[in-house]
């Protein structure tokens, strides 16, 4: 038998074990015992291989049967009720499309060129290879969302590369692994919205909340990769010359033949107007010319946007210093000056001492033009740094430079354009996150047709794999909220909510209990199975301890990726054993994920201590 299966057995022993010394006798079973010996008996089936979604639904339907003192009606009710509430969820719509976006752009093959055309544009950086891993782990797995595809892929692409570069095997596998798992915290996360539907937490403010402890995590991850090479260069060599080479393209070729060491610029200008080798045209110069000023051009753009808000006229403000609020002219009278009885019709004899009317005349106000505000201070030494740098950078613009910029505007860019239309319309409230979806559905169609890779097998693969995944997602909350509710029918959530609130727990330790409880979950069942099972019975406790469902969705978004990285049940490591070279061990694997691992266990410590990292922006948003 192998280890991890001793270690399965092992853990089903424990449970069982567990189970036993804790049941009362038959006579003394409650149903509140009865549900919990359900929790008990969902996870070993899981773990012997059943398949989740129907084994919640078998299990809950066979103790629900209990419940109700074996009424057949009744039970079938419950799962009908169930079925119906799931199936009418709004926030399931966007797992299909966000699901079909990834399987799209996977098979766009960009990763390849996003991490060629990153690794030459960090070279210069110590662990060059490491770092353009993690980049290129971080916004493959945003935009897919699926662990295991960009793990596999960044293996059979990454591995070897930084191998043959001489860098440390379990330092190269960690990168790959935790680069990877990236995608279960970062936006646009499944995961978030299917613990948003199962929490009853917006999945919008939910995004909002995980995109700067996405991005805390993976600069994190980052500066551990350049920091360790910078300590140990023999675990991460830089590039050699060959590998930093950079082909041109044939028009930058022959301007650098023309004009010897010259920069792009000047060298693109004086193409333009002067001599140029071989059949050069101006038109293909003035191509080059526009690309190496897109960065100015972009620039240009924002600080234009940015100048015309600031700079905008302001209406002109209503002048009520006429008007007189109703009731006003009793104010500092006592009330026995007015007569408030019926005997006379209202304003009989107040006629006379009504105000004479006015001649309405036109405000002065009305008349002006509304004057612009001038820009403050502020956004004019905006402008002298972004020139400052746009000028240093067009300095230093080689050939070479160039031509990584126009790798990076073919492989980088248009992810990170799709990326940000997702999120950005999602975020400040342009759109539903299943509208988002479906923009960025057809965004990833557009990226595939552009890279011509769309073809008839290409979206039937996509389409196959995303309706499977969609049943099983589907199903799983099926079967959640039918275990759910035959749990509550039992009596197992008040038995938990009893026994927790009688430990007299502060919110820390509630919190830390609860984490270590997500994190041993994670070695034997996946993310999907801790959310749709468990987050129902953590969910109704955090009221107690006035904890914010949404801090909590972040710090299990978190925890659950440093489950998928702890040994010896850690999927990403198998994901990427299935691809690597016959040299690395499961066992180098192992290693490699645990710096990684004790960084996320960092990064959840930061997020708790400063919960602004996650709740600020959802604060600005939408509170």
């Amino acid at each position: 038998m192998k280890k991890e299966l001793y270690f399965g057995v092992a853990i089903m022993a424990m449970i069982l074990i567990g189970v036993a010394i804790s049941m009362p006798a038959p006579s003394e079973m409650t149903n509140g015992h009865l549900g919990l010996l359900m929790l008990s008996l969902i996870v070993v089936a899981i773990m012997l291989g059943f398949p989740t979604a129907f084994t919640l639904m078998g299990m809950g339907v066979i103790f629900t049967y209990f419940a109700y003192d074996q009424d057949i009606q009744k039970t079938l009710d419950l799962m009908v009720q169930s079925t119906y509430k799931v199936m009418t969820n709004d926030v399931l719509i966007s797992v299909p499309l966000f699901v079909f976006m990834g399987y799209l752009v996977e098979r766009a093959n960009l990763i390849e060129k996003l991490f060629k055309s990153l690794h030459l544009a960090m070279a210069r950086l110590p662990g060059a290879l490491g770092v353009a891993t993690l980049v290129t782990c971080a916004i493959f797995a945003t935009a897919t969302g699926i662990v295991g595809a960009v793990v596999t892929l960044m293996g059979l692409l990454a591995m070897p590369s930084m191998l043959k570069a001489g860098y440390d095997t379990k330092m190269a596998a960690g990168a790959i692994t935790a680069g990877g798992c990236l995608g279960i915290l970062i936006p646009p996360s499944v995961l978030l919205i299917v613990y948003g539907a199962t929490a009853g937490v917006s999945v919008v403010q939910l995004y909002a909340g995980a995109f700067f402890p996405g991005i805390m995590l993976a600069s994190l991850y980052v500066a551990y990769i350049i920091i360790r090479a910078k300590l140990n260069p023999k675990s991460a060599p830089p590039l050699s010359e060959e590998d930093r080479k950079v082909p041109l393209s044939p028009v930058l070729d022959s301007l650098k033949r023309t004009y010897g060491s010259s920069r792009a610029v000047s060298a693109l200008v004086n193409g333009m107007k002067g001599r140029r080798e071989g059949n050069l045209t101006t038109g293909q110069v003035a191509n080059q010319f526009f690309v190496a000023m897109l960065p100015a051009i972009f620039a240009a753009f924002i600080l234009g946007l940015v100048y015309s808000s600031l700079t905008a006229p302001k209406e002109a403000a209503f002048d009520t210093s006429g008007l007189v609020s109703f009731g006003s002219e009793y104010q500092g009278s006592s009330s026995s000056n007015y007569d408030f009885g019926f005997d006379e019709p209202a304003g009989a004899e107040t006629t006379e001492a009504a105000p004479a009317l006015e001649e309405p005349t036109e405000p002065a106000a009305a008349a002006e033009e509304p004057e612009s505000t001038p820009a403050p201070l502020n956004f004019w030494i905006s402008l002298l740094v972004v020139v400052g740098v746009l000028l240093y950078y067009y300095s230093r613009l080689s050939f070479e430079r160039l031509e990584v910029f126009k790798m990076l505007l073919t492989s980088f860019f248009p992810l990170a354009i799709l990326i940000l239309a997702v999120l950005g319309s999602i975020v400040f409230g342009f759109a539903t996150p299943s509208e988002a979806a479906a923009v960025g559905a057809f965004g990833g169609l557009l990226l595939a047709a552009g890279y011509r890779q769309l073809s008839f097998p290409v979206l039937r693969e996509s389409a196959f794999l995303t309706s499977k995944t969609t049943a099983m997602v589907c199903w799983l909350f099926v079967g959640s909220s039918i275990f759910s509710a035959a749990f509550a029918l039992l009596g197992g959530q008040e038995l938990v909510e009893n026994w927790v609130l009688s430990l007299g727990l502060t919110p820390i330790q509630f919190l830390l209990l609860s984490q270590v409880i997500i994190f041993l979950l994670g070695w034997p069942l996946e993310w999907t199975e801790i959310i749709v099972i468990f987050m129902p019975i953590f969910i109704p406790l955090l009221p107690y301890f006035d904890i914010d469902p949404l801090f909590f969705g972040l710090l299990v978004a978190m925890n659950l990726q440093t489950a998928f990285l702890s040994p010896p049940v850690a999927m990403a490591a198998f994901y990427l054993k299935g691809v690597s070279p016959p040299g690395v061990t499961l066992n180098q694997i192992f290693l490699g994920m645990i710096p990684f691992m004790f960084i996320q266990i960092f990064a959840m410590f930061v997020l708790y201590v400063f919960p602004q990292i996650g709740m600020w922006l959802p604060g600005v948003l939408y509170r």
